[in-house]
């Protein structure tokens, strides 16, 4: 079909050839004679056109760049790399999410069942030593742990400016290792050599028997490197390493999803683990007289420590080395949320100037400093009734498999207590469990006399019964921390004002969790070193247990009473964003449905004017052909 200008007028312009150098480019052979256009005979010769003598001859105007053919094109977006497609799925879940999450599962149970081994077993060396008792715990706690773990920190932040991610987890992880395997074949079989017995007991006949714990940190130096270690483990290979290596690995929306079952899975470990000691500490039933059972004993349980650290750094080379795609993984730089860093003065203004906050630090601190005190005399009363380290060994085992067992059970109860009961009921049962149990045994040990034929008639003695209540007084207690205390101290900040939710956190973290966990180490080396001993003390203990469970109590229902009105208005001012938002979806759906149809009414005629203006072009060659003809 012919349009415009040339069309009205039969204008035939002459053929001008192209410059040869021009169709090269194009790829096309062409030779510098190019025939003419020849026409139809019935056609008649067309004159050219005649331009008037001032205006210039029009040159050949340059091509354009030749695009590539229509087949070539189709062949070259067939060869171009595809984008991956979506890996499978196999239960739900995408088997590149199941690459990650799998491994690291493995590696947080094996990681929390060498924890649990480690954490009883420390408990056995330095509480059942010859010349040491359960008051070294707390001289421990404060004067080794607490500077030792400084010290380690400071080490890992310059070796993480050095090292790489990858060095820096081998180089933290393998002197665990080292150290434990180490333990059990060298240093416990060398004990007597290496231990200053000697000294220790000049120093102590020196000091007075108030100084026992202090004396027996020199008298079993090793096996208080091996309690510093074990605890170390649970904070450095636990906290740091997992935790940051799940972190850089794992999406939001998966760490949302699995990060919970991790939970549960530890509990899972708990109850294995709590097993295998038990069954390691039995070996001694199986082996002649004049052997050493728990020195066998030991070597079996670290052997397993061992084993299991090298399968964590296993799993750790195989997830970088085949499953992490560092070439194609993008570099996301992830804002710091800026925290204010407040110092001691600050945060005790924090502190005072609110009645929620001064409620909240409450909790912690009376959670810190309860446990502590019970549980250091608990240990002491375990000694007497299982001096024997196989006894006292076999007693932990079963004791970590029934916190297992209850934490699992009531993190899954948790949920339902705070839907059902509220926050005020959930907060509570942690120092009502606390208040309960501990009265049972302070009053077990402090007047167990009276009680004696009762507890023979049960089979059992006041201290039989004092170590098994004291014992569900720290399983119900850790359980009820992990399912409810935790959970229920998180919601308490969520309807502050961001100011005061941000400083607030800021100055419970600088003074309160550092007061609860020194706190009850603090009152009880106080105590001991007043009153002689442990056992001397006890019943000021037992008092003022009873003062901080009161008052947690009493915090709890003031904290309940501010913070049931202020989550009813954050669950408003919830209510009301919802409102807003699907009000404006609506509108805006209203919207786009008026638009929608605009552009439906349009496009009909549109439609219709397009299928007007193709009849007569199809009709026109017709035409054009019979006048021809």
């Amino acid at each position: 079909m012919e349009s415009g200008l040339v069309a009205s007028h039969r204008i035939r312009l002459p053929y001008v050839a192209a410059p040869a150098h021009l169709l090269r480019r194009r790829g096309v052979a062409v030779s510098v004679a190019t025939p003419a256009l020849r026409l139809p005979r019935h056609l008649p010769t067309p004159t050219p056109l005649r331009l008037p003598r001032h205006v210039p001859t029009p040159t050949a105007l340059p091509l354009r760049p030749c695009l590539p053919p229509l087949r070539a094109a189709s062949s070259a977006s067939a060869s171009a790399p595809e984008p991956a497609a979506s890996s499978g799925k196999f239960l739900g879940v995408e088997t590149r999410t199941l690459k990650k999450i799998v491994p690291l599962g493995l590696m947080f149970f094996c990681i929390l069942f060498n924890y649990t081994v480690l954490r009883d077993t420390k408990d056995v060396l330095v509480v059942t030593a010859k010349g040491s008792s359960a008051e070294i715990i707390p001289f421990l706690k404060t004067w080794v742990n607490l500077p030792m773990a400084i010290g380690f920190m400071l080490l890992y932040t310059k070796l993480a400016d050095v090292l790489s991610k990858e060095a820096l987890f081998y180089t933290v992880i393998f002197p665990f290792i080292a150290f434990f395997g180490a333990f059990g074949y060298l240093l416990y079989p060398m004990r007597d050599a290496i231990h200053p017995t000697a000294l220790a007991d000049r120093l102590l006949a020196a000091l007075g028997p108030s100084f026992l714990g202090p004396v027996a940190i020199l008298r079993v130096w090793s096996f208080c490197l091996f309690y510093v270690m074990a605890e170390l483990w649970g904070s450095v290979v636990i906290s740091v390493l997992f935790w940051g290596f799940a972190n850089q690995i794992t999406t939001v929306e998966e760490a949302k999803e699995f990060y919970p079952l991790f939970g549960l899975g530890a509990n899972v470990a708990l109850i294995f683990s709590g097993r295998t000691v038990k069954y390691f500490s039995n070996m001694r039933q199986n082996l002649g007289p004049g052997v050493d059972g728990w020195a066998i004993s030991l070597k079996g349980m670290m052997s397993i420590v061992v084993l299991l650290g090298f399968v964590i750094a296993g799993i750790y080379w195989g997830v970088n080395k085949f499953v992490i795609d560092k070439s194609a993984a993008p570099i996301v730089k992830r804002k710091k949320k800026e925290k204010p860093k407040l110092s001691m003065g600050e945060s005790l203004k924090v502190l005072v100037s609110s009645r929620y906050v001064r409620d909240l630090a409450t909790l912690v601190v009376a959670y810190g400093i309860s446990i502590n005190l019970v549980e250091v005399t608990w240990k002491s009363k375990l000694k007497a009734q299982y001096p024997s380290p196989n006894e006292y060994s076999s007693f932990m085992g079963d004791f970590s498999t029934a916190t297992g067992i209850a934490t699992f059970t009531m993190m899954l109860l948790g949920r339902v207590i705070l839907r059902k009961f509220g926050w005020g009921v959930a907060a509570t049962i942690t120092p009502a469990v606390l208040l309960l149990t501990g009265v049972g045994f302070f009053s077990l040990i402090l007047f167990g006399g009276p009680l004696t034929p009762l507890m023979t008639q049960f089979g059992m003695t006041p201290l039989l019964a004092a170590v098994y209540v004291g014992a569900m007084q720290n399983i119900f207690s850790k359980s009820a921390k992990y399912s409810l205390f935790d959970p229920c101290k998180e919601m308490a900040y969520i309807p502050l004002e961001e100011d005061m939710k941000v400083k607030g956190k800021a100055a419970i973290d600088v003074v309160c969790n550092p007061l609860g966990k020194s706190g009850g180490a603090l009152i009880q080396q106080f105590m001991i070193l007043s009153f002689g001993s442990l056992a001397n003390s006890t019943p000021y203990l037992g008092g003022i247990l009873l003062v901080i469970v009161l008052a947690w109590l009493g915090a709890v229902r003031s904290l309940d009473s501010q913070f049931s009105p202020l989550a009813k208005q954050e669950l408003e001012r919830e209510k009301m964003k919802a409102k807003a938002v699907e009000t404006t979806a609506r509108v805006v759906g209203s919207g786009n449905g008026s638009l929608q149809e605009t552009l439906a009414s349009e496009s009909s005629a549109n439609g219709a004017a397009i299928k007007q203006s193709q009849e007569p072009e199809s009709t026109t060659p017709e035409k054009s052909g019979q006048q021809s003809q």
